[in-house]
């Protein structure tokens, strides 16, 4: 059984895309794994800029490019027609065309045929592998650390990224898992989770992080809240599934309603290490929460300074933005932890 696996190296597609904001895909992809990308294409009229050299599909094949990632998010989530032409001359010429939009690329007549004809794939990210199994429930070797949120689209992914990046820089023996789409063209393979059967989620999250060496971490990308009421679930199965040893838990400054569910306010910090803990324990007993972080872009830095300052003596664990001031702090706390087995002890404050 394997998860969904890209090929690289890649060139990022931007189409005709005049606003940087509905390229977050391609940034995200640039900003994490530049040495994995060859390139990237516009079509007239397009003016995103990423950073990379431009290419037409004969220099994509002359740099043996593996992949056309589709980086863009266009309007309604399809594919203009004005792509077409050039997507199939990328399937024609061998090249992979990768796509996480709502169309689904094998859905395209034109694109099927291009594709049978040349060998090239046609990648739909949101389309889990066949026949994934219920979950064990098996003890795994190697560790793993899962980041959790006190609500959804507050930083997670790039939570989990960062760690990966400065646990590397570390000398630490470690790879980021990917669980949704973005993650998966970042990480160029990984399972989108909340795309599952339900009663394959745990299943699919063993799958996503195997067997390993004993010093081995995996730094799973969190998806949902376990306290979402629409999102719980998913939350829940890639828990369960994970098994992790450690988790860290991602919040934004000011977020104190679930977003989109102006009825339910999020849950405090604390709320969700002991739910989290509660839960885990199934497949985990020695689950433990080894930091915080927090999306802090709201605060000027001597702002952020005094809140990161406040919460970690309120929770009894290192608080970091890990955009503004890296993760170091969470890295010494799980390394301490499990050299040390330290327990995680709730505070009584509420944060």
């Amino acid at each position: 059984m394997k998860s969904i696996e890209l090929k690289a190296p890649y060139l990022i597609f931007t189409g005709n895309e005049t606003n940087d904001g509905y390229a977050k895909t391609g940034f995200g992809i640039v900003e994490w794994r530049r040495s994995l990308c060859k390139g990237q294409m516009s079509l007239k009229g397009g003016t995103v800029d990423l950073g990379l050299p431009s290419m037409t599909i004969k220099e994509a094949v002359d740099a043996k490019v593996g992949s056309l990632i589709i980086g863009t998010a266009a309007i309604g989530g399809g594919i203009p027609d004005a792509w077409l032409e050039t997507l199939e001359e990328a399937l024609l010429a061998g090249i992979d065309i990768v796509g996480g939009v709502h169309v689904r690329l094998n859905s395209i007549p034109r694109f099927k045929k291009a594709s049978e004809k040349s060998g090239a794939r046609l990648v739909d990210i949101r389309i889990p592998p066949e026949n994934l199994p219920v979950a064990s429930g098996k003890k795994r070797s190697g560790k793993r650390l899962l980041t959790v949120g006190t609500d959804c689209g507050l930083g997670k992914k790039y939570t989990a990224l960062a760690l990966e990046k400065d646990m590397k820089a570390a000398g630490m023996n470690v790879d980021f898992r990917a669980s949704g789409q973005t993650g998966i063209m970042i990480a160029g393979k990984g399972i989108p989770i909340d795309a599952v059967v339900a009663d394959f989620i745990s299943g699919a999250a063993e799958l996503l992080s195997p067997d390993n060496d004993s010093n081995h971490w995996d730094v799973i990308e969190g998806q949902g809240g376990i306290f979402h009421p629409g999102y719980g679930a998913v939350s829940m199965g890639l828990l369960v599934g994970s098994q992790p040893d450690a988790f860290v838990v991602c919040h934004e400054v000011g977020r104190d309603q679930i977003m989109g569910w102006p009825n339910f306010t999020t849950p405090t910090i604390n709320e969700v290490i002991e739910r989290t803990i509660q839960i885990g324990s199934l497949t985990n007993r020695g689950i433990r929460c080894v930091g915080i972080s927090v999306n802090t872009s709201s605060l000027n830095p001597e702002e952020r300074e005094n809140y990161l300052n406040k919460l970690s003596k309120e929770v009894g664990l290192p608080c970091v933005d890990p955009l503004k001031n890296g993760t170091q702090k969470i890295i010494d706390s799980l390394n301490i932890v499990f050299n040390n087995c330290l327990l995680y002890t709730s505070p009584s404050p509420r944060d």
